[in-house]
């Protein structure tokens, strides 16, 4: 991280976990432990829970975003949640382009590129994910992947919407598997990123620009990876579930 360009966030993906009544004890118990956190803290909660998660998060500086958001306002699209319907419930971040959407729901470059374009238009933050697949990385085109993901997902975004979105670089094959990327590994594609951002904005643009690090980062690890100059916080799976763990990731976060 370098905290004189950019502020660390650390965002929790909730992923498919938790009742409203759950969401409201997991918030509670992380509440005291990220209290005067040196870092932004969000937690995005499955959609059933984001009420009780608004409510939970009232009196400190904890930030709630969803999973996920429809590219459309409204129609028929049974079972999806639109951005606008998100903005209302007071939300504030969203995940877009999660490795789990592309893969179990069909999700492509463009519709990612869709729903990140709704988000914005409705004063969301925009969580971007990004990242290859094991046999990507294997035939050493990690690079190329991330690069045609990332500018497929922000064409047509200015540099001043730029600043409300946040870009994790989640290699997929360290999603739920226990594998992690080396923090060199890490630092390598998080750098390679803030380098297209700057081709793409300005250095100055880059310079200011979240880069997240999403592959099982946890409390063990994260000192490692938050020491990386272009490494400027995480999007925490598993750990975000354990308020102790998660709020050793924010700890390390806010050093």
């Amino acid at each position: 991280m370098n905290k004189s360009l950019r502020k660390a966030v650390i965002a929790g993906n909730w992923k498919m976990n938790k009742t409203p009544a759950e969401t409201t004890e997991l918030i509670n118990s992380i509440k005291p432990l990220v209290a005067g956190a040196d870092c932004e803290v969000v937690v995005c909660v499955p959609y059933i829970d984001l009420f009780a998660a608004m409510e939970a998060v009232k009196g400190s500086d904890i930030k709630v975003g969803a999973e996920n958001c429809h590219w459309a306002a409204s129609g028929a699209f049974t079972g999806e949640v639109s951005a606008q319907m998100l903005k209302a419930c007071g939300v504030e971040y969203v995940i877009t382009g999660h490795s789990e959407r592309r893969t179990y729901f069909g999700d492509t470059d463009k519709t990612v590129r869709d729903r990140t374009r709704a988000a914005l238009d409705n004063g969301l933050k925009v969580i971007l994910c990004v990242g290859e697949y094991l046999e990507q990385r294997e035939q050493n085109i990690t690079m190329e992947v991330v690069s045609s993901q990332v500018k497929i997902a922000l064409a047509g975004v200015t540099e001043e919407e730029l600043g409300n979105v946040i870009i994790a670089y989640e290699p997929v094959w360290a999603i739920g598997t226990g594998r992690t990327a080396t923090a060199d590994q890490a630092e390598e594609v998080c750098k390679a990123i803030r380098e297209l951002i700057a081709g793409l904005y300005s250095k100055e643009a880059a310079d200011a620009f979240v880069v997240q690090y999403g592959g099982s980062m946890n409390a063990s690890n994260a000192d490692e990876l938050l020491d990386k100059e272009d490494v400027d916080g995480g999007l925490i799976g598993g750990a975000s579930l354990k308020a102790p763990d998660f709020a050793a990731i924010v700890k390390a976060a806010s050093k």
